[in-house]
């Protein structure tokens, strides 16, 4: 069996086991802890990760400048249009009576939207008569909204800027 000196060595192994893991436990607490972590020692922002100070409001709320669309064709710049042109192009053509997926574009703008031979949705003839630019606006902002029914498949130009833009580059081709 076990002699008296090898129990003497298990039980001083595991009780020496037993204080290093007590005493490792309080000594990392003791180091590691940095407190108030969970809402403790009345910290009101323990659970927060870091806090951002911004100004109080003042009741008083910014206005919006609402710029019209006349102002943002004065505004317009038809070289920047061109550019624009490049999402259209694949379905319409810039020369008369070129007609792609789309009509042609050429002197679209003060047209009368009917005056292409092209296959117009009767959607679209009940909403605009002619080409405006304010109609083109509208029309391009969102096709499916300003004519819903429509064939044109295009999203819309989402910036007011972009769409004056093209505007003003399609009235320089034709007319």
């Amino acid at each position: 069996m076990f002699d008296t000196m090898t129990l003497t060595k298990v039980v001083g192994g595991l009780c020496g086991a037993l204080l290093i893991f007590l005493l490792g436990g309080w000594a990392a607490e003791t180091i590691y802890h940095t407190g108030g972590g969970h809402g403790a020692h009345g910290d009101e922002h323990a659970s927060t990760g870091y806090v951002i100070q911004v100004a109080e409001a003042h009741g008083e709320e910014e206005e919006v400048e609402v710029i019209s669309f006349a102002e943002y064709f004065a505004a317009a710049d038809a070289t920047k249009g061109e550019k624009v042109f490049g999402k259209c192009k694949s379905c319409h053509a810039l020369e008369e009576g070129k007609q792609g997926t789309g009509p042609t574009l050429y002197n679209i703008v003060d047209r009368a939207v009917a005056a292409e031979d092209f296959g117009y949705s009767g959607k679209l003839i009940a909403v605009v008569d002619v080409w405006t630019p304010e109609a083109l606006d509208g029309f391009l902002t969102s096709p499916k909204k300003y004519a819903p029914g429509t064939k044109m498949s295009f999203n819309g130009l989402a910036k007011p800027e972009d769409r004056a833009n093209l505007i003003a580059y399609l009235q320089t081709i034709g007319g």
